[in-house]
């Protein structure tokens, strides 16, 4: 396992990521934002139904088209020179700066230092009979999970097949699909800790949550 809190420190030192906001379209661009530094917004609501900050528009076909925030962070620069100007798709319009926040350090941390068990191909995954009841009942730290043990079901096409684990022993830590959703071949499935490192990964987590500062 890797050393979780030279991974923490790693993160503290550069806590943020650079997001780049391309034109999904092409289309005559007119930015709405101050410049750099202006602070923007993420949809809100309880089913994210209120739109982001809106960060420009690009008008196609006399229809003006709204490019709104889909993350929390601040505008770290803006391709001022193309206000105005008719843009191609895919065209860099503005860099937004994005801080993390205690949930995505976690995250983070996790991904790196936990076993990930990826999807073999892109399709709606289950969990086996068994192993879902337990989860529903008691959540999924209760499985214990072994090398070959039947875990999940694939289900693609209308037809459905049997998916073994294949990795470490351990205790199954988190879950990252849904069952009504494709994953895509490659993403995880789950996490998987080996057991006598349970603690030490809870305190990690506790750790991020109680000292961890976010941006307003």
């Amino acid at each position: 396992m890797q050393d979780v809190k030279a991974i923490l420190e790693e993160i503290k030192a550069s806590p943020y990521e650079e997001v780049a906001i391309l034109a999904p379209h092409a289309g005559k661009v007119q930015f709405k934002v101050a410049g750099e530094g202006t602070k923007v917004y993420a949809p809100s609501g309880t089913w994210r139904e209120k739109p982001g900050t809106l960060l420009a528009s690009l008008e196609r076909e006399r229809n003006p088209r709204p490019i709104t925030c889909t993350r929390k962070g601040e505008v770290q620069s803006v391709n001022t020179q193309l206000d105005g100007t008719f843009v191609e798709a895919g065209t860099p319009l503005m860099v937004l700066r994005h801080f993390f926040t205690k949930e995505e350090v976690t995250q983070a941390i996790l991904k790196k230092v936990l076993f990930l068990f990826p999807a073999p191909e892109r399709a709606k995954y289950l969990f086996a009979p068994e192993v879902d009841k337990k989860v529903k009942v008691s959540g999924c730290q209760s499985i214990k999970v072994k090398d070959g043990m039947d875990l999940f079901i694939v289900s693609r096409m209308k037809r459905e097949k049997p998916l073994a684990y294949n990795g470490p022993d351990g205790i199954l830590y988190a879950v990252y699909f849904s069952y009504d959703q494709n994953v895509d071949a490659g993403q995880p499935l789950v996490s998987v800790c080996p057991e006598n490192q349970m603690d030490m990964i809870r305190d990690v987590v506790n750790r991020v949550q109680s000292d961890w500062e976010e941006r307003e």
